[in-house]
């Protein structure tokens, strides 16, 4: 009987709804229910390891066992079966109050209950695999009291720190059995390591959520992975689970599928690991960031205990250091490292484990699910390190070599949706630091992009990803810039219900608006667009947040979250003399006039004023809308002009004038209209520190007369009354202040990216935080997950390339396409520079060094074989190490005892060689 008001004792009554660790502590201690947990525990009261009432064994008794529950469950036997009628004279009941009791100890999940003969059967099991997973699995009682959740962990943290060391492969009560296509090539497999082995024996399969993240997310640990229908119960467990309601009935075919998105999730199998050899009653569907079980061997630093028959072993040869298994490792043994020679190698240090070692504190690893690494100390691959999304550029690289450009732009596209864009506007941070630039020139990796994207538009069949998820939740992202389109093409894979807000009448944000045709075409920038429409996004355009529809009328009409990522669309004034003059305008307006359509023309002189990429695009445009003469003016000398030298050289072909190291001091006016532009000498830009301080020689100036001055010295964010109201926070620059990693703002539904948040940069720096805030929003809305725990840190970082030996490379000319003739581009709109073809992407794509490579930490990992299911170049398998095949519970305590006493031994030889060592040095 549940009770509406906290009782003072335990076990006299249900206590009621949503009780606290704290209040279960203040009660007082119920015997029986002690009595009980020492039971299931397997240990008596008296002894050095009884359950006493401060661990977690009782308090997780409190909220669903009454004494009167368990003076019955006291006569339950571990594993053997017993009726109402075999237990009813040993608690004093009738048959029938007995039978009603065994009932509810089972639907609380303290006994399993099947049905033989006719009859209800009882028994009970230990802890773990057992019960805590049966109590948390029980939807109604972890809703009405979440704390057994938060117990269950508990539990965990208390047994997990004593295990380290005490066994040996393959004994724990949790073991990993590995995904089965990545031991297909093993000649030594055997059926008890093959996952269909156990589906293909049993003949009756439940399924239901998975007892760890439904744990984790009761009190908000969650971590991202959700935990709906995701572990499979096989037979005598299968019945239990159907017939209280915990799971629901699959056939085998259903469990097969169930595998099969587990695995296409980046999900890992474990089973319970002793129901006998070859035997199990479960396969559990793991990540390694929720899993207690994965927990034994992250935090403690302890894999012996659940690791399968197998590790992983890279092959150098074929590995290009893409990252996919890196990032999708549950043990985080997998890192990317140099696969080029060093001039001067870094000393092996030699690891410590558990076999022949004292493992305490100091050898765990507590920040497990939050301090995850990606790449060794030292280093990987530049270009991957470089590019903000953190794209696997060797291995689309390697992939377009071989022919396989749908695979090619599937890679590219987990971590860019937009290709074909990026490959006509992007900076090329990864080209900057390529290590082939070192030998010769740097591989044209946007050039190979651009061809791969390109490749896909042209095909009758567009790629459109399958959706990985139905989660179905309203979610408004206000700005269809790179980061809104970015964040939502993410959602929408997750099968969010995403609907974009925009203010303008097109999509695209800057790409649209701020990038001129002739390096952007629009119909490109549409094609891209198109295939988010095809996922299910919904677009408003025309719409003003804030003016047109609130953001807290949009909470009321369902939308979950929002994503603002509305750009920087405002152009910055000088603050100087005439600016308000007819004639002057900022670039970003005079861009986006010309973009949307309007009727601009410029006559006359005209005169721009910055030495940026977008100051390049508003000359070089200015030129095309009218017979006038332009000339560009910026602070920076020639060297340090932020535009890349690419775009410098187009301009300067289409006969822009650029005169470096003049500032504006002043604008002329007559009648109200611009008449010229007074600009003093800059003589340095940058201060000792390197921050922008400009240095004038107020003495030397010039006039310079103009009919139109475009202002192109920087963007800012116009947020209009969109704010108003919201309590979001802004930076001193009109930013919006983010969690930095979480990219969170200071009100909790709402999430922000791009430009809005960082200031003005380019497309793939706001690509790269919309899949971040996508990751956020994923997490947020659904209740329970945390937004940071489990959460990949993508600390990319390059090698060191003065250590790196180059020698012995012959020098291969960068394939490029043709030139294109500045008299011909200054006369159209249209984007005239070609791609490359087929053939010298073959040759490019074989100047690549391949310098990353990913390198195994064999002691962590637990050979799930998820790393394999990513890989496109079979440069990583699983090799048998080990010949485990479960163990029956009896026999537990004797493995473990030999284990242990071979270790000290290990321990003890292991001391005395480390005396002699020192005495030695």
């Amino acid at each position: 009987m549940e009770s509406t008001v906290m009782p003072k004792v335990a076990g006299k009554e249900l206590p009621p709804a949503g009780i606290t660790i704290a209040e279960i502590e203040e009660m007082e201690v119920s015997e029986k229910l002690l009595d009980l947990a020492n039971k299931i525990s397997r240990v008596k009261r008296g002894t050095k390891n009884e359950i006493i009432a401060d661990y977690p064994e009782y308090k997780i008794l409190v909220p669903i066992c009454t004494d009167e529950m368990a003076d019955v469950a006291m006569h339950l036997v571990l594993r053997k079966h017993l009726t109402a009628e075999d237990i009813a004279p040993k608690c004093g009941k009738s048959v029938e109050e007995t039978e009603r009791l065994l009932w509810d100890i089972a639907v609380a999940g303290l006994a399993f209950v099947n049905e033989e003969n006719g009859k209800n059967v009882y028994w009970c099991e230990i802890w773990v695999p057992g019960h805590m997973e049966m109590i948390v699995n029980n939807r109604e009682n972890v809703a009405k009291y979440p704390v057994l959740g938060e117990l269950f962990d508990a539990y965990g943290l208390r047994k997990g720190a004593g295990y380290p060391g005490l066994t040996p492969v393959g004994v724990g009560p949790m073991r990993v059995i590995p995904i089965e296509t990545s031991i297909d090539g093993e000649t030594k497999r055997a059926s008890h390591e093959e996952v269909s082995g156990y589906l293909n024996n049993a003949h009756l399969f439940s399924v239901s959520d998975c007892a760890c993240r439904t744990s984790r997310e009761a009190h908000g640990e969650g971590c991202g992975h959700l935990k709906e229908d995701m572990c499979i119960q096989l037979d005598h467990a299968a019945e239990y689970y159907i017939k209280t309601g915990r799971g629901r009935e699959i056939t085998r075919e259903e469990a097969f599928e169930i595998i099969k998105r587990a695995e296409e999730n980046g999900l890992m199998h474990s089973i319970p690991n002793l129901d006998g050899p070859g035997k199990t009653h479960a396969i559990c569907n793991c990540c390694g960031c929720g899993c207690f079980s994965m927990r034994l061997g992250d935090m403690w630093n302890n894999p012996d205990m659940i690791r399968s028959n197998y590790v992983a072993v890279v092959d150098a040869e074929k590995c290009v250091g893409c990252g996919e298994c890196v990032e999708n490792c549950p043990s985080n043994a997998l890192k990317l490292g140099r696969k080029l020679c060093a001039l001067e190698e870094e000393p092996e240090v030699e690891r410590e484990t558990p076999w022949d070692t004292e493992w305490g504190p100091d050898k765990w690893n507590l920040d497990y699910r939050t301090n995850r690494e990606v790449v060794l100390d030292t280093g990987s691959s530049p270009c991957k390190a470089e590019c903000p999304a953190h794209i696997g550029i060797q291995g689309y690289i390697k992939l377009a070599s071989q022919g396989r450009y749908k695979e090619a732009l599937e890679l590219i596209k987990h971590e860019n949706p937009f290709p074909a864009v990026c490959g006509r506007v992007c900076p090329r941070y990864c080209e900057s630091v390529c290590t082939r630039g070192d030998i010769d020139e740097p591989i044209a990796i946007d050039d190979i992009k651009k061809f791969i994207a390109d490749w896909e538009l042209n095909e009758e069949n567009r790629f459109i990803p399958e959706k990985r998820h139905d989660y179905a939740r309203p979610i408004a992202i206000v700005g269809a810039g790179p980061a809104g389109l970015s964040c939502a093409y993410y959602l929408a894979l997750d099968g969010y219900k995403v609907t974009v807000f925009e203010k303008q009448t097109a999509l695209g944000g800057m790409l649209t608006l701020g990038i001129p045709s002739f390096r952007l075409e629009k119909d490109v920038i549409n094609a891209e667009i198109d295939v988010l429409s095809k996922l299910g996004v919904e677009f408003r355009t025309g719409v003003e947040v804030g003016k047109d529809v609130t953001i807290d009328e949009l909470r009321k009409q369902g939308f979950e979250a929002f994503y603002l990522a509305i750009g920087a669309q405002d152009g910055r004034m000088l603050g100087i003399e005439g600016e308000d003059a007819r004639g002057v305008v900022t670039g970003v307006e005079f861009l986006r006039n010309v973009n949307l359509g309007y009727d601009v023309k410029l006559e006359g002189r005209v005169v721009v004023i910055g030495g940026g990429n977008v100051a390049i695009d508003v000359a070089r445009t200015a030129g095309k809308v009218g017979p006038s003469e332009v000339e560009m003016f910026c602070l920076e000398s020639r060297e340090e002009m932020p535009a890349l030298e690419e775009e410098i050289d187009e301009a300067l072909e289409e006969d822009i004038a650029i005169n470096n190291s003049w500032g504006p001091k002043r604008i002329i006016v007559e009648d109200g209209k611009v008449k010229g532009v007074e600009f003093k000498k800059c003589v340095s830009v940058f201060n000792e520190e390197g921050r922008f301080s400009p240095v004038y020689n107020e003495s030397e100036t010039k006039i310079v007369d103009a009919d139109h001055v475009l202002l192109s010295v920087g963007q800012a964010m116009d947020w209009g009354v969109m704010l108003e109201g919201t309590g979001v926070e802004l930076n001193p620059n009109n930013t919006l202040k983010v969690d930095e990693q979480t990219y969170q703002t200071s009100v909790s539904d709402i999430f922000a990216g791009g430009d809005a948040v960082t200031g003005p940069r380019f497309a793939i720096d706001a690509i790269a935080l919309g899949k971040e805030g996508a990751v956020s929003i994923h997490r947020f809305v659904n209740p329970g997950h945390d937004l940071v725990a489990g959460r990949l840190k993508r600390a990319y970082k390059a090698f060191d390339k003065t250590n790196i030996d180059l020698g012995g490379y012959d020098s291969l000319p960068r394939q490029k396409t043709p030139h294109v003739d500045g008299k011909e581009s200054k006369e159209t709109f249209h984007d005239l520079r070609g791609t490359l073809t087929e053939e010298q992407v073959k040759k490019e794509t074989e100047r690549c060094l391949g310098c990353g490579v990913t390198v195994v930490d064999e002691f962590m990992c637990v050979g799930c074989g998820q790393c394999t299911t990513k890989c496109k170049f079979e440069a990583i398998t699983l090799e048998k190490r080990y010949d485990v095949e479960g163990y029956e519970l009896e026999d537990l305590k004797s493995v473990v005892v030999k284990h242990v006493l071979k270790r000290k031994v290990r321990m003890a030889f292991k001391s005395v060689k480390n005396v002699f060592s020192v005495k030695e040095k």
